[in-house]
Order: C-alpha cells, then structure tokens, then sequence
C-alpha cells in the first residue's frame, strides 16, 4: 500500500520517548492509519523555525525514512496538520519531490495566512521586538512571521501547485463555546475577520485543492487533543474522520 507520511505543524514533534512512556503528535491515528496497512513516516522538525528550514527537513525525513523501510523510489501520501500543510506545499513544489510525492491532504492548514498570526505580529513584535529578540537569543522563530496573511499571500504566488501532484483539504471549526478557554481570544479574532474557525485557522484559510469537508473539532480536537466536553452531538475520536478523508485521498490516485 501507498505508505503515508505524517507531518506535524507548529509547535509539534515526532515522536518523544523518556524511558518506557513515548508520546507521538499524532498518536492514534498513526496507529490507525499504519493497522490498514499503510507505510507510516512520521516527520519531526523543528518546532518554529520558518516554511523553507522546516520544508527541508521534512524532505530529508521523507528520503531517510522511505530508505529505511526498503521502499526508496515509492511514492507517498502526506498527511499535513496545520502550519506543515505549507511545509508540504513548499517541499513538492520548491525541493524537487514532485516524483516523490503522489497527495498532499491537508488538516486545518493556513493556507492564505491566520488573522491571529497578523495580530500577534503587531502586539508581540512591531510593538515589543519580541520575534527579534528571540532570533537574536538563538531561537528560530521564523514561523510567527510566515503564518500571517500578507506572508502566505506572498507564498501563494510563489509557490503554485505541482503538476501531477493531487492536493486535497479539510477544514474544522467550532462556535464559540466548543473551543478551548485558552483559545476564545484567537478565535474571536479570527471569527471577525474571516468567520467560521477552529480557535486559530479559519474555513477560508484552510481551504485548498479538493475540499473534503469542514469537521466539527477545534485545532486541538484535530489531533484528539480534547479539551472540551461535549455533552450534545459529540465529535469524539477523530481518528475515523483521518481514515475516511485518507479513503478518498489514495481513492483518487
């Protein structure tokens, strides 16, 4: 079977182990999706540095990993959560992997930028430095500047879809009072700009390619990060929700 890659976004990881508890960024929908079969890569890069470090990285994570399970001229599908959909779309596009990679299916991602990301531009860093700062102390911060609107505006024009490669989306969003506390002021935010949203990536961002449909989670839900109780129509696991839009995805190919 296709063998799929599992890309994490801002923020994320691999896979961590500290003796014998190991945590994944994707837990048990790398399990699921691996349980039908599928090859599973999962990426790990770094957590905040820009579009173009994290894209290199994941293709040397993509070549070293395909090696390792025997499979070195396959090609895959990547699975993208979030900030690593624009990862995804740099590396088939700019890196050469066009030949290497069949789909890319992203989960949530901003693709034309987060209205959040603009604001903390403006409150954190036109106002304190505080991206300056933190590059100055050694630390790649180079995210927090690539995720706002005008940035992915530019990046669009820059980065067009690959030929022979297919790209597929989905969306998630959440009224208001099914999203985590922490993330009511990034919603808000988001919501008066661009609508419907869940907690830090709107619908309209998240769009792109052949849409698969909006699921009923927050961005943390999206990686069965609950934080919520849901007492009415519950989502529950969304692991299902990344079988069945993966379905489609290799359905396609």
């Amino acid at each position: 079977m296709v063998p799929v890659v599992l890309h994490h976004g801002l923020f994320g990881f691999g896979e961590l182990s500290a003796g014998p508890l190991k945590v994944s960024y994707f837990g048990s929908i790398a399990r699921a999706i691996s349980a039908l079969g599928h090859p599973v890569v999962v990426s790990g890069v770094h957590p905040t540095a820009g579009v173009v470090t994290r894209a290199r990285q994941l293709k040397e994570n993509i070549l070293r990993q395909l090696d390792i399970l025997g499979r070195p001229r396959d090609r895959v599908v990547v699975v993208a959560h979030s900030m690593g959909g624009l990862d995804a779309r740099y590396m088939v596009c700019r890196l050469g992997m066009a030949d290497r990679v069949a789909a890319v299916l992203t989960v949530t991602a901003p693709h034309r930028g987060s209205p959040f990301a603009d604001w903390c531009v403006l409150h954190f860093e036109k106002r304190f430095g505080a991206y300056r700062l933190l590059n100055s102390l050694g630390l790649d911060v180079q995210a927090g500047n690539d995720l706002t609107t005008m940035s992915c505006r530019k990046f669009n024009e820059q980065v067009p879809d690959a030929p022979g490669v297919k790209y597929f989306s989905v969306s998630a969003a959440r009224p208001w009072n099914l999203v985590p506390p922490f993330a009511l002021p990034s919603w808000r935010i988001i919501h008066d700009a661009e609508g419907d949203n869940d907690g830090l990536v709107s619908v309209k961002s998240s769009t792109w390619g052949t849409h698969l449909g909006v699921w009923p989670a927050d961005h943390w839900h999206t990686l069965n990060r609950r934080y919520v109780l849901e007492l009415k129509d519950p989502t529950g696991d969304i692991t299902p929700y990344y079988l069945k839009a993966l379905e489609k995805v290799v359905g396609a190919l």
